[in-house]
Parts: structure tokens; C-alpha cells; sequence
């Protein structure tokens, strides 16, 4: 099943995919051009993971990390399915990484990869922006890289973890504006989810609600405000988003504040 959580006449409902349409819990089918999309899952921890492509690694000229870059993203970060993500006026470099996000389903210590499946609830995309002006080091993306408020969109689907039968050979493609940009396999990250998931659980408990960010293949490009960017996964389906200008400081405090000039 494909579920999601949206907006709908003041009120926030869970819905499932049915025929083209969203089924509420009351039974009512909407159209999802009528609700506000909203992340599919209330994120708790976030993981997510930096060079998890050799591909990518090499875009960036960067070696394969031997063990997993590993950083922690805040739930201020995401934004639902159709969400503008600001640009900040000041930056010169902003791209999208399309990732396959695993989302936890059950508590979780010390597992074996081997079992690793029995606790993933299911399986949703994200678009985990990146802003190259603010990195310090690839290695160690800093919170301005990846924390930034409305960075990351996410859904618009939760897809049960039993209908995604082998998460590692999954298709993704990136398109901006309609043009292909990105194109890879979930087949080709260095550190698979149920490697990820015996690592993480090795030295903290994973609880449900938790999301393992995956990584992104090669093919970033830098975007612009107008732009729209649709990431795809396979078996997913599609997270559109477009990219907006945001406000500049003395723009927003003229606005509170008119005719005042500092």
C-alpha cells in the first residue's frame, strides 16, 4: 500500500492511494490536486548519509569512504510533496540529491543485517538539498549544508516495506524542468540499508518513526528559483517540488517595520 498525510478542509488526515485518488479514514475519495502535502511520516532521528555513490564520491573528486559518512538532520528540514524550497539569495550553488529514504518501524539494537528488513516499515524519497556555498569539508557537512529550514521534501508516498521487494535495485532518475539530469540505482550505493541499519543499531537504538537518508548518485546540478524538480524512485513514485527566492533579511524587516531605515 501507498499511504500519505495531507491537508484536507482545516484538518490533517493519513490517506491511502486508491485508483488515482486519495481515500481518506472516512472513505471519502479526494483528488490530490485539493490538499496540501504534507512529509508522509513525522520524522523523529534522520540519518543521512554523505558519498554513499562511488559515482558521486568521484563527481565531487572525492575517494569512497570505507566506513559510513554518517550526519543528523532536524525535523525543521522537511517540507511535503509540491513545497517550495527557498534559495537563499546569497548562494551561488544549490542542488538536489535524490535519495531512497527507509523509514523505521520497529525498536531496534544490535541487528544483524540479515534481519535488518523485519524493522523497516517502508520506504519514501526524499530531495536532501544541498548548499555548497556554506561546506566546509564533504566529509562533515555542516548544519548550514543540511539543516536549513524547508530543505528537504519528502514523500509523497510511504510505501509499505512488504510492496518494495528489493529496495537495493531500484531506478532513480532526477528531472529538472522537465530534462533529465540524474539517472542511477539504488543497486550502486557502497553501505546498503540493511548494512546501514546493522551499523546505526550497533551503538544506538533505532525506534520507529526514525529515517535512514540513503544517499544520492551522480548527476547534481546547481538550480534556480522557478525551477521544478522531480525526483523518481521506482515502485515509489514521484516527489515534485519548485524552487523559491528567499526573503532577505532587510527585506523582511522593512516589510514589519515601514519606513523605518536602519
Amino acid at each position: 500500500m501507498k499511504w500519505a498525510r495531507i491537508a484536507f478542509e482545516g484538518k490533517i488526515h493519513a490517506a491511502e492511494a486508491l485508483d488515482g485518488k486519495l481515500k481518506l479514514a472516512d472513505g471519502r475519495l479526494i483528488d490530490g490536486e485539493d490538499v496540501v502535502w504534507l512529509p508522509p511520516i513525522q520524522p523523529r532521528t534522520v540519518f543521512a548519509l554523505g558519498l554513499n555513490y562511488s559515482d558521486h564520491a568521484s563527481e565531487l573528486s572525492f575517494q569512497a569512504p570505507e566506513e559510513p559518512l554518517v550526519f543528523l538532520k532536524g525535523p525543521n528540514t522537511f517540507i511535503g510533496h509540491k513545497g517550495a524550497v527557498p534559495r537563499p539569495h546569497d548562494v551561488t550553488y544549490m542542488h538536489y540529491e535524490c535519495e531512497l529514504a527507509a523509514v523505521i518501524g520497529r525498536q531496534a539494537r544490535n541487528i544483524r543485517k540479515e534481519e535488518a528488513s523485519n524493522y523497516i516499515k517502508g520506504y519514501t524519497i526524499a530531495n536532501d538539498y544541498a548548499f555548497r556555498d556554506y561546506l566546509e569539508n564533504y566529509y562533515r557537512p555542516n548544519l548550514r549544508v543540511k539543516n536549513r529550514d524547508a530543505s528537504t521534501p519528502i514523500g509523497p508516498w510511504l510505501v509499505d516495506a512488504d510492496d518494495i521487494p528489493d529496495p537495493m535495485n531500484l531506478q532513480m532518475k532526477t528531472f529538472v524542468n522537465g530534462k533529465l539530469t540524474q539517472e542511477g540505482s539504488t543497486k550502486d550505493m557502497i553501505f546498503s540499508i540493511p548494512y546501514l541499519i546493522e551499523y546505526l543499531s550497533s551503538f544506538m537504538t533505532l525506534n520507529p518513526g526514525d529515517v535512514i537518508l540513503t544517499g544520492t548518485p551522480k548527476g547534481t546540478v546547481d538550480t534556480a528559483v522557478g525551477d521544478e524538480v522531480v525526483c523518481e524512485i521506482e515502485g515509489i513514485g514521484q516527489l515534485k517540488n519548485t524552487i523559491a527566492a528567499k526573503e532577505r533579511k532587510e527585506d523582511a524587516n522593512a516589510a514589519l517595520y515601514p519606513g523605518v531605515h536602519g
